[in-house]
């Protein structure tokens, strides 16, 4: 095996929470990696929604793209791989450790959990090649483009019967399906569900059709649901509401913490019960937000930066050396940042003052 490549931030995930993350450590001076496996649930989005500033023409996909770019230019690295485990290394400088991914292996001082959650689906045939084009999964994005025409929601807990309750606020026409399956809300969910006017379908549902006003030449939208009992509803579109799987499972074999609902546990500053790990986005709270998840990046980047950073000294780290310190002892370490991304930041702020100065791409030393 060849030697590890050396890192102080490596990052699980390269989605909104993941990508902020790296670039926060990589601007402020720390040599960063990330590792993205093929076909994450953010790259999959098309339409970005509520991101100030950024159009709603914008995929998840293209969002990505440009921040991996971002990412690029600053200095830092990104894998286009699947991390396969994390593990402990003993060391006597702090918490130091390893990922294993199919094409690259490296050690680094931190590592951040962006690994997302995976939605529950609908058992409909046909229904899911619609998952943005009339399925949808999440009601604080998606309410705006239902909002005045018929619309369903899928499922028999209590998350349906609230968000069928709640689209009430957009729509006078929602129907809650059960799918032939008994209702497991509770008695006071019930009770609400029958004070509003929310039609209840109880037969199953067979299948999902187009809408064939759409263009042949153009995706496919949903046009409605056909019933086991013959009968078929025409729909704008609606919402699939199973649950959601947290991908949490190499947190879990490193020995983070995790929620009751399988979600990965941090504190205020995203830092897990393992020192030295963070998480970050949707696989700590499922809230599905974009902005959210840049959010949880940023506070992850800023924390992880106070961390690792070398200045100032504290009292304690000055006294440790017996009378101090020398000036020379520690003008030999400023400045803490690698040379590599030190030469990555005067080349880009070069590009920025200087618009028409291209130079080459620094190389690590």
């Amino acid at each position: 095996m060849n030697d590890p490549l050396e890192y102080e931030v490596a990052v699980v995930g390269g989605g909104p929470a993941g990508l902020t993350t790296a670039l926060y450590t990589t601007r402020l001076g720390h040599r960063t990696a990330v590792f993205e496996k093929e076909g994450g649930r953010h790259a999959a989005v098309t339409h970005v929604h509520n991101m100030l500033g950024v159009s709603e023409n914008v995929s998840g996909e293209e969002l990505a793209t440009h921040a991996v770019d971002q990412l690029d230019h600053y200095g830092g690295d990104f894998y286009p791989d699947a991390v396969e485990s994390v593990t402990r290394l003993s060391s006597s400088d702090g918490p130091r450790f390893r990922l294993e991914a199919a094409r690259a292996t490296v050690d680094a001082d931190r590592v951040v959990f962006a690994t997302g959650f995976r939605d529950r689906g609908p058992d409909v045939p046909e229904l899911e090649r619609f998952t943005g084009r009339g399925l949808h999964y999440c009601l604080h994005c998606d309410a705006y483009t239902l909002g005045d025409g018929p619309v369903f929601v899928l499922g028999h807990g209590e998350s349906a019967a609230h968000v069928a309750m709640t689209m009430l606020n957009f729509t006078p026409e929602v129907d809650l399906l059960l799918d032939d399956r008994e209702p497991e809300w509770s008695d006071e969910t019930a009770a609400q569900l029958e004070a509003h006017p929310v039609d209840r379908v109880d037969t199953a549902v067979v299948s999902a059709y187009d809408d064939e006003s759409i263009p042949d030449d153009e995706p496919p939208w949903l046009g409605g649901l056909s019933f086991a009992d013959g009968t078929e509803r025409e729909y704008l579109g609606g919402f699939a509401m199973y649950g959601s799987a947290y991908n949490a499972g190499l947190a879990d074999d490193l020995g983070c913490e995790l929620d009751d609902d399988g979600a990965i546990d941090v504190d205020e500053r995203r830092e897990t019960s393992v020192d030295g790990t963070y998480a970050v986005g949707d696989v700590t709270h499922g809230q599905n937000q974009t902005t959210i998840a840049v959010g949880d990046g940023a506070y992850a980047g800023l924390a992880i930066h106070k961390d690792l950073r070398t200045f100032p000294k504290s009292v304690a780290e000055i006294e440790a050396n017996g009378d101090g310190e020398s000036d020379s002892s520690l003008e030999r370490s400023v400045p803490a940042a690698p040379s590599d991304l030190r030469a990555r930041m005067r080349r880009v702020r070069d590009a920025e003052t200087h618009p028409g100065l291209r130079g080459p791409s620094p190389g690590r030393e």
